[in-house]
């Protein structure tokens, strides 16, 4: 009853707050005043329905103690850890991926490969905030370098696609340490600003640089990925440059995954939860944090070279910070440090936008409130990491002998 009470007194004060906004409309021409009272009672409506569910939300939270507790898992959790359930996932998972484009139209199939491209990126911002606990605001540029490596170089060496995939790699992990390199003592707000920063200053050496990288027009008919010199159309390049992002996500997944299980990665999670105890169990704290942004860095090149190729065409304005925003949006709303989590945070961040054209002038209200409801009642993500536990039972066994 009491919370009933707050709802409906939040209820009258909105009600109160936009009543001239919404209900008194002046009509100038005809010197005439419309009331439109039906308004108020919408506005009471809808912020009594709100305040009420979110106040039942938080009530349900607090009642209801951590998803991850013994015995509460969350039931993605429990039916993934069934082996038959993970095989028959992925069998439909390969199944349907397989023949997306014999289903589908060429507008879908490269609405997929977008998708894809930020699943890729996700999966390599994971490294460095999931995993690492670095905040990075500028993994755009790296994304820039990339494309611009396969675009400039093949505009003044002709380097092919193929050629073009290694180069940006490296390229990428060679800025990825030039930017680990200054801030490797900062962390929390300040590595954000800084990386931010960084981000900024590629972006607009890419627009006013114009004798290098052409200025704000960008660098067009950039060749798209061949098949063994054989001629392809638009809808057969589309097709393959799918299966190509296919197979790219499939290995991106398997290195991350064995990234995360290594002495590497599990010196990221050390040096995420607490970077003094880290250094303090032995850990070069430095090197650490240079793998990965340089690692990071390195996927972020990768697709930027298959991006230039995509759209055979790029710009500065490709490479904006609203881009890392959204990456960085991707890992947060999939779950930090969670492959799976990523991988759904991607597909459900660019693909409902896309599918939801008809509300277009609503989708950046509803992408923010989506994101608020999500740090508020499930900071952790759509699918949380699931900790490794290690126990050891030879002693008890020992005992049970004698």
């Amino acid at each position: 009853m009491k919370e009933f009470r707050r709802s409906l007194l939040i209820a009258l004060w909105f009600a109160f707050l936009t009543f001239p906004i919404l209900v008194i409309r002046v009509n100038t021409v005809e010197e005439t005043v419309e009331w439109r009272w039906m308004n108020v009672l919408y506005i009471a409506a809808g912020s009594f329905v709100l305040s009420y569910l979110w106040r039942y939300m938080h009530k349900r939270k607090e009642q209801g103690g951590g998803d991850d507790a013994e015995g509460h898992r969350p039931f993605i959790h429990r039916l993934l850890a069934q082996r038959r359930a993970q095989l028959a996932l992925l069998a439909g998972v390969a199944l349907f991926a397989g023949v997306f484009p014999n289903l589908f139209s060429s507008y879908q199939v490269n609405i997929m490969i977008t998708a894809l491209i930020y699943v890729v990126l996700g999966l390599g911002l994971n490294i460095v905030v999931g995993l690492a606990g670095l905040l990075d605001l500028g993994y755009v540029a790296f994304y820039a370098v990339g494309a611009y490596s396969y675009a400039l170089l093949n505009l003044h060496f002709g380097l092919g696609f193929w050629a073009a995939i290694p180069v940006g790699m490296a390229i990428g992990a060679g800025f990825g340490i030039l930017l680990g390199i200054p801030v490797l003592r900062l962390r929390g707000d300040y590595l954000a600003i800084v990386t931010l920063g960084f981000g900024e200053i590629i972006r607009l050496v890419l627009e006013n640089w114009n004798d290098f990288s052409k200025g704000p027009s960008g660098i067009a008919n950039i060749p798209r990925p061949g098949l063994f010199g054989l001629e392809l159309d638009l809808q057969q390049s589309t097709v393959y440059m799918y299966y190509l992002m296919i197979g790219l996500v499939l290995f991106t997944i398997f290195v991350v995954n064995r990234l995360q299980n290594s002495r590497l990665g599990r010196s990221w999670v050390a040096l995420r939860e607490d970077d003094i105890a880290c250094e303090a169990m032995g850990i070069d704290r430095m090197k650490t944090k240079l793998a990965a942004f340089a690692l990071g860095a390195t996927w972020a090149g990768m697709v930027g070279v298959i991006f230039a190729a995509k759209t055979t065409f790029i710009n500065p304005a490709s490479f904006t910070l609203w881009e890392s925003i959204i990456i960085l949006s991707i890992v947060v709303f999939g779950g930090m440090g969670s492959i799976t989590g990523v991988i759904l945070g991607a597909l459900a961040l660019i693909l409902l936008p896309e599918y939801l054209r008809a509300f277009s002038e609503y989708r950046m209200l509803v992408f923010g409130a989506t994101m608020v409801l999500m740090m508020v009642f499930r900071p952790q993500g759509l699918i949380t990491n699931v900790r490794r536990r290690y126990e050891f039972h030879g002693l008890d066994n020992a005992v049970g002998e004698r």
